[in-house]
């Protein structure tokens, strides 16, 4: 499934933020999503998640990251119960 997120500065409004990557998940459950991406990223970020037509737009906030030259694996942990998600690609 392809995503595209964006990280929620601090003190904005999250539907304000600008989407700057498009990623892979390479796992998700309905409470987390595991993925590779370009972007620097810090446990505790903030981030909005949503698919290509927009029928999945949640926000996450990760819970691990591991880095590695030229790219950062991330978790992050749904703010609420996401059903169903696999199947609104």
């Amino acid at each position: 499934m392809r995503l595209q997120f964006a990280r929620i500065t601090p003190g904005s409004a999250p539907s304000a933020t600008a989407f700057s990557e498009s990623v892979v998940v390479e796992f998700g459950t309905p409470r987390e999503v595991l993925f590779e991406c370009d972007t620097p990223l810090e446990f505790g970020d903030e981030l909005r998640l949503r698919n290509g037509d927009d029928s999945f737009d949640v926000i996450a906030s990760v819970v691990a990251v591991q880095y590695h030259p030229g790219k950062t694996v991330v978790a992050a942990r749904f703010r609420q119960e996401v059903p169903n998600w696999i199947v609104k690609s």
